[in-house]
């Protein structure tokens, strides 16, 4: 599972992949054309409590891929360039909208001045069109045809639904589709129907202020098409991240802060492509699993090993909450709390599990 960085020419985007992945790409390149591809560790408390509780030699946190999209120039003239950022696009599972807010004189700002909400419009439109257009050239090509499909007025009716809602600037992934819908539906390969995220890039006086241009705006405008929203500094993220662990305390409490924005982010973007986190416990290793949200326990056993799966017996479970209320195992044990569940058992975010199995 993947989540793509997308923006307009330099705004922060790499060093938030930088900052995510610790890839250490270079920064503000005009022009620049290559893809970054990496993979983000998802902090997440949970583990570190774990951690405390179960005392490991070794911790892995649930981790998810990025790829670092060249920035898009709507106004460059350059069809070529367009075309490869839809190509990009198009390989990702979810995606990530960085816009500019921050001021600095040394990196002229795409509309002569910070209009993070303007960016967002632009970003948001080119994907809307990219699917108008598929639409229209779909409908374009079944009308025309001189034999039509059986399917045909099924898929007019469900294509001309999606270019009213592309029209009004929706996305056509929380359309209410009829079983037969579904299965057109899925074959097209809409970049609307993809998970977005704002992450919105802060200069220190915005992060302490709490306020920027557009801010209002931008707020309301995702928060009606349920786009989370994330504000997070790249510059301040980038100084958290040369400072002693014990020192980074002090500098987010400093700013009002109680993590990391890149943490937020990390986790957005997790929750975006819909995944959860089940924990296991196997000798000195305290490792996060990630499933997709809905995963039984036979698939999750899977994740972990496919012997696992193939000769799934039970799994006993144990959820966060009480662990972390009990504080420790042998007490949620001594409270009747550890679940034995079978094949079909649907994992829950947090989940503590064991999984017995025989091949």
């Amino acid at each position: 599972m993947e989540i793509g960085l997308i923006g307009l020419p330099l705004v922060g985007k790499t060093t938030f992949f930088n900052l995510l992945t610790g890839a250490g790409r270079p920064t503000g390149v005009p022009g620049e054309t290559k893809v970054h591809v990496g993979s983000a560790a998802v902090p997440d408390r949970r583990i570190d409590f774990l951690a405390t509780v179960y005392r490991p030699a070794k911790v892995t946190y649930a981790r998810v891929d990025v790829r670092d999209i060249p920035g898009l120039d709507p106004r460059g003239g350059d069809r070529a360039a367009g075309v490869r950022f839809l190509e990009e696009v198009r390989r990702t599972d979810a995606l990530c909208f960085v816009v500019r807010a921050f001021g600095a004189a040394a990196v002229p700002a795409y509309f002569n001045e910070v209009l993070p909400f303007q960016e967002f419009q632009e970003l948001h439109a080119e994907i809307l069109l990219a699917d108008i257009l598929l639409v229209e050239r779909r409908l374009e090509h079944i009308k025309s045809g001189k034999k039509a499909a059986k399917q045909a007025p099924v898929e007019i009716a469900l294509l001309e639904r999606c270019l009213e809602s592309l029209s009004n600037e929706q996305a056509i992934g929380k359309l209410v589709l009829a079983p037969e819908e579904a299965a057109v539906f899925a074959g097209y390969g809409f970049l609307t129907v993809k998970p977005i995220i704002a992450a919105v890039n802060l200069d220190e006086t915005g992060l302490r202020q709490g306020n920027y241009p557009q801010r209002e705006m931008l707020i309301s405008y995702t928060a009606e098409r349920g786009i989370p929203l994330v504000e997070v500094s790249a510059q301040i993220e980038a100084e958290i991240a040369q400072l002693h662990p014990g020192d980074r305390t002090e500098f987010l409490n400093d700013l009002g802060l109680e993590e990391p924005g890149i943490v937020r982010l990390a986790q957005a973007a997790y929750r975006a492509l819909g995944l959860i986190s089940f924990f296991t416990v196997d000798g000195d290793e305290l490792k996060a699993w990630t499933v997709k949200e809905g995963s039984t326990a036979r698939r999750a056993a899977g994740r972990v090993h496919s012997d696992m799966e193939r000769g799934f017996i039970r799994a006993e479970v144990m959820k966060y909450r009480d662990l972390e209320r009990l504080g420790s195992p042998a007490k949620v044990r001594e409270a009747g709390l550890l679940r034995v569940e079978g094949k079909d058992y649907i994992v829950r975010d947090g989940d503590v599990i064991h999984f017995r199995f025989k091949v």
